[in-house]
């Protein structure tokens, strides 16, 4: 270093979310080891293969760090799922030598109600839906300069016309309560492969997820360990490609998979596509101004501004999904010996 000469740092920009990827999956990998086989004194790792890259990269993570043998996959299709969900899941599973079990949810979902009361709500707002429909809830977006985040129900007919409705409150909380018996679903399956094999259930999400409550309580946000929650979905893409996640996999567009239209994540949730949204997060985590942020993502500072606005408050609205159970008291360990 030269005296007397400022240091000059680089601009805000896409390099700042660059990682070294032998050294992070390194990291993680004798973490799992040590949260896993050390302190839960279990076995293995179990978690559901959605044939996205979040649960690709994981799988691939605790293969390293278990050994492929004791890292179970699991496959868990229902009827509003993608096949080409199940198809990318097997490829996973086959690249990195893990084995993995085929858990059809539908009948599960089906005897619960979950097809039933979601259609019932459906029909409030949309009384012809019926057989042959499909649906979707979508926001508007955080460059629509709507004030409120107000979802709208999209339903294609059986002749493929569709139309869009804005959703009343009780229909929309409805859909989702019905919906969010497919994640529940899913992890109850993970935690009964993870008691009979004594594993650890790993949770999948990535920190643009875990930090802005996109996840099901006791759902998807239910794990014993969480080894991706620190990387922003770019650092995720980073880790797949060194740790050879199948270029199919890595080219597909992160999507909900559970409604029976097709879904990105963003018209359904985050404000923007994950390129955006991760830098976003980032300035907003680090105190970049607006202007700056905006230059870097291809948006106006005015938009950045609203993005900001939109993280703050999914941040309010989903606080509790990280809360344990409220109690009246603490209850304390008890010094006696058992």
């Amino acid at each position: 270093m030269t005296w007397g000469k400022q240091l000059t740092l680089p601009a805000f920009g896409p390099a700042v979310l660059r990682l070294d990827p032998a050294r992070e999956t390194d990291r993680i990998t004798a973490a799992l080891k040590e949260q896993v086989l050390g302190t839960l004194r279990r076995r293995g790792g179990v978690l559901g293969l959605s044939g996205g890259v979040d649960s690709s990269v994981c799988a691939a993570l605790c293969a390293r760090a278990f050994g492929p043998d004791r890292t179970l996959g699991v496959f868990m299709p229902e009827a509003d799922s993608d096949p080409e969900s199940l198809r990318l899941g097997r490829l996973v599973a086959e690249t990195h030598g893990t084995p993995a079990e085929l858990e059809d949810i539908a009948p599960i979902l089906e005897a619960a109600g979950c097809y039933r009361r979601r259609d019932e709500f459906i029909r409030q707002v949309v009384p012809d839906y019926g057989p042959g429909y499909k649906s979707k809830i979508v926001l508007p977006g955080a460059l629509s300069g709507a004030a409120y985040n107000l979802f709208t129900l999209v339903v294609q007919a059986p002749d493929g016309t569709q139309t869009r409705t804005r959703l009343p409150l009780v229909a929309y909380l409805g859909i989702v309560a019905a919906t969010n018996m497919k994640q529940r679903t899913r992890k109850q399956v993970e935690y009964y492969h993870a008691d009979r094999l004594n594993y650890a259930v790993v949770g999948t999400p990535n920190r643009l997820e875990y930090d802005q409550g996109f996840f099901v309580k006791n759902g998807d946000g239910a794990a014993d360990v969480k080894p991706i929650a620190h990387l922003y979905k770019t650092q995720v893409y980073q880790l797949a490609e060194y740790l050879g996640v199948p270029a199919e996999v890595r080219r597909r567009r992160p999507t909900t998979d559970t409604y029976s239209l097709p879904q990105s994540q963003e018209e359904f949730y985050f404000a923007l596509p994950y390129e955006q949204m991760d830098l976003c997060l980032y300035a907003f985590n680090h105190g970049i101004p607006e202007a700056e942020a905006a230059a870097a993502v291809g948006l106006t500072a005015e938009q950045v501004e609203h993005v900001f606005r939109d993280i703050q408050a999914k941040r309010r609205a989903t606080r509790y999904l990280h809360q344990p159970p409220l109690l009246v008291e603490a209850v304390e360990p008890s010094d006696r010996a058992s």
